[in-house]
């Protein structure tokens, strides 16, 4: 099984999600791929939809690979077995949180103007990505949403490797998956159409979401 794109893949993420409609929720975005899926999985559970803008620490010349990822200066996750495994220097790693910083602050300028900051407390909150590889990502994000006191907090993707499904079910209420392939090289390769998202989509389908939701 694979999904014909991102569309697709939550729209059958939010069917496996619809013992939540009814419910006090909120429904956030990974920035870029996740927030078309979660877009998707907002609608059909008739939920609010908002981002949580990060970036993931890429390896020297893989920035494929998560290292890690950031939120802020202070605020980021490294995974010491892969930095270790490949020998990375402290100050890569240092300079890599600065750079992926300067983008996020980019970002949420961009994202975010006029935004409320997401409030969870008290709320189901579902965190939605387009998949997940090491995880490094969802983790970090699951940590700093468990700190705004939801309600109940799940992780959703439409595809993920076992082991992180395994590890990131220790920080999330639930995690909802519909593939946990064992064989897992990339997220892409479970998708037909894997194109890079934009920030002009994103902010269309914030902007647009907002409309229809609040009408």
């Amino acid at each position: 099984m694979s999904f014909l794109n991102r569309q697709e893949a939550g729209k059958k993420l939010a069917q496996a999600l619809s013992s939540y409609q009814g419910e006090n929720g909120v429904v956030v975005g990974i920035p870029r791929g996740g927030v078309v899926v979660a877009r998707e999985v907002a609608k059909f559970l008739k939920m609010p939809l908002d981002v949580l803008v990060m970036r993931k620490l890429g390896a020297p010349g893989n920035p494929e690979l998560a290292i890690g990822a950031v939120i802020s200066e202070n605020e980021y996750f490294l995974s010491q077995s892969i930095v270790g495994e490949l020998s990375i220097p402290a100050d890569y790693v240092n300079e890599e949180i600065k750079k992926q910083v300067q983008l996020i602050e980019e970002r949420k300028r961009k994202y975010l103007k006029g935004r409320k900051p997401i409030d969870c407390r008290n709320k189901v909150t579902i965190l939605v990505d387009d998949g997940l590889a090491t995880g490094a990502t969802a983790r970090l994000a699951l940590e700093v949403l468990r700190r705004k006191k939801p309600k109940k907090l799940v992780l959703a993707v439409p595809v993920a490797p076992p082991q992180a499904v395994q590890e990131l079910s220790r920080l999330a209420d639930e995690v909802v998956t519909l593939l946990t392939p064992t064989f897992f090289h990339a997220v892409g390769q479970f998708y037909a159409d894997f194109s890079q998202i934009s920030d002009e989509e994103v902010i269309r389908i914030l902007e647009e979401f907002d409309r229809e939701f609040n009408d």
